[in-house]
């Protein structure tokens, strides 16, 4: 089972993307300054950039603290980082000679998930769907302090309709960001700032029919949100079977489909990660097709594997990259980005001004400024250490009420996939739950091809006692005889 993992593997770092696990058991201090000296070379740590305190990158590269004081000692006496009063080590400039990662030209401007569920009682039971954040986590105070620091410093004339890509600020704050945590190579004017990822395949799903597809691959068991919304825009979804190491390639190809719509990272909801063998099978196949959308709905948060860098920066002509911060904040901000591939970028801006005119400025300078100054790094630390707790209580009680269970991806996300006896019926297990006030997502909802009945548990939202009790009533309920 997936939780025996957490004892054996270190889970690596989002800086980077750096894993502990694939370097050899001396020359750390080498590795580290080599991946530190490479990284701002190639442009992914531009001048400015601030390096995450020693302390903070030794715990999660699980090394001793002293290796990265040596490693960030060595960049200095290059002359490539420098310290900086109150504001920690700094990127100062890139290698003489080095290339710089190429960037697009400034160019002149010219879904709700629909699922069949009833909701519990306000104030009644345990909602544990998936996808649900803990919205008691949100930083208020933060983003109170930084909105009023944003209306102060922001001029009138600022208000107004502004650049339907995004904010130039918002844009120039995630490129870096997105390469040092997701490995992608982009710069401020790949990104179109967008509300959300349901946004992003709307715009994207309006290009492909545009362009006369009517046929999108999906995953399955995968996202019925998404099913739902590429319906809606006109496109078939078409499933192709999820196995342990990912979506299945060669049925992908099989079926015909130019388009797909993926989860590489953290796939919903088994929670595999697609393996090495076929990611290169896929980007063989993207060569020739049309368009891979990339949802990287919750990379934010690892617990027990390591990082898994963006499909998007093997492929940029043929993969659009989309995220959010639905899990990392609220849903109600509505805020993501889009990197389409550069054939589509200016179709899809072109859509975005169309639909909406652009996103809402003054929450857009507020995320810039906390990607900008590392709270929102800080704030991931700290939601991350807190649903890692909650993982825990929940799966040690389904371990100790319903041992015979068979849980995965526990190793990151903010769920949890229950697979059942094939004899049992999750809707009916559902059901029973939700009467019994505990709401859970039926593995049926999300698969159209056949497969093993299951329990989505989101754990996210609630506190170790609640998930707990949870469980217990969740292990009452599969061991009754009359689900089946």
């Amino acid at each position: 089972m997936d939780q025996m993992v957490a004892s054996r593997v270190s889970p690596g770092t989002d800086f980077l993307l750096l894993d502990r696990a694939r370097i050899p058991t001396r020359g750390l201090t080498e590795w580290l300054v080599a991946a530190l000296r490479d990284a701002i070379g190639d442009g992914r740590l531009g001048p400015g950039v601030r390096l995450p305190a020693t302390r903070a990158l030794a715990d999660d590269l699980a090394v001793s603290r002293g290796v990265v004081v040596e490693a960030y000692r060595r960049l200095a006496d290059e002359g490539l980082v420098g310290g900086r009063r109150g504001g920690g080590t700094v990127v100062l400039a890139r290698p003489t000679g080095a290339p710089r990662p190429p960037r697009r030209p400034a160019r002149p401007l010219t879904g709700p998930l629909r699922l069949p569920r009833p909701r519990l009682p306000v104030g009644e039971g345990v909602d544990l769907s998936p996808g649900v954040p803990d919205l008691s986590a949100f930083p208020r105070s933060l983003w109170l302090r930084t909105e009023r620091a944003v209306l102060d410093d922001t001029a009138p004339e600022d208000l107004g309709y502004g650049d339907p890509r995004g904010h130039p600020r918002l844009r120039a704050a995630l490129a870096p960001w997105l390469a040092r945590t997701r490995g992608l190579r982009v710069g401020p004017d790949d990104i179109v700032v967008v509300s959300g990822v349901a946004q992003a395949m709307a715009l994207l799903a309006q290009l492909l029919r545009r362009d006369g597809l009517d046929q999108i691959a999906v995953e399955d068991p995968g996202s019925r949100g998404a099913v739902d919304e590429f319906a809606y825009w006109g496109l078939h979804p078409e499933p192709v079977a999820v196995d342990g190491d990912g979506i299945r390639v060669d049925e992908l190809a099989a079926s015909g489909t130019r388009a797909a719509f993926l989860t590489p990272a953290h796939q919903f909801p088994t929670g595999v990660v697609l393996a090495p063998r076929r990611r290169r099978e896929l980007l063989a196949w993207a060569a020739d097709a049309d368009l891979v959308i990339e949802d990287d709905y919750d990379a934010e948060y690892r617990y027990d594997r390591a990082p898994v860098p963006a499909l998007h920066a093997s492929a940029p002509e043929r993969v659009a990259y989309a995220g959010s911060t639905s899990k990392s904040l609220a849903p109600a901000l509505r805020l993501g980005w889009l990197v389409p591939p550069p054939r589509r970028y200016d179709d899809v801006v072109a859509a975005k001004h169309a639909t909406d005119l652009g996103s809402p400025t003054v929450p857009q300078l507020v995320l810039a400024r906390l990607l900008e100054s590392g709270e929102y790094d800080r704030h991931l630390r700290l939601v991350r250490s807190r649903h890692r707790t909650r993982r825990d209580a929940l799966l040690d009680a389904l371990r100790t009420y319903l041992p015979e269970a068979s849980v995965h991806g526990v190793a990151a996300g903010l769920h949890l996939l229950v697979t059942l006896p094939d004899a049992i019926d999750d809707v009916a297990v559902a059901d029973r739950l939700r009467d019994a006030g505990v709401l859970v997502h039926p593995l049926s909802w999300h698969r159209r091809l056949p497969g093993p009945p299951g329990l989505i548990i989101g754990y996210a939202a609630h506190p170790p006692d609640r998930l707990r009790d949870a469980a217990t009533t969740i292990a009452r309920v599969v061991a009754a005889r009359d689900v089946t």
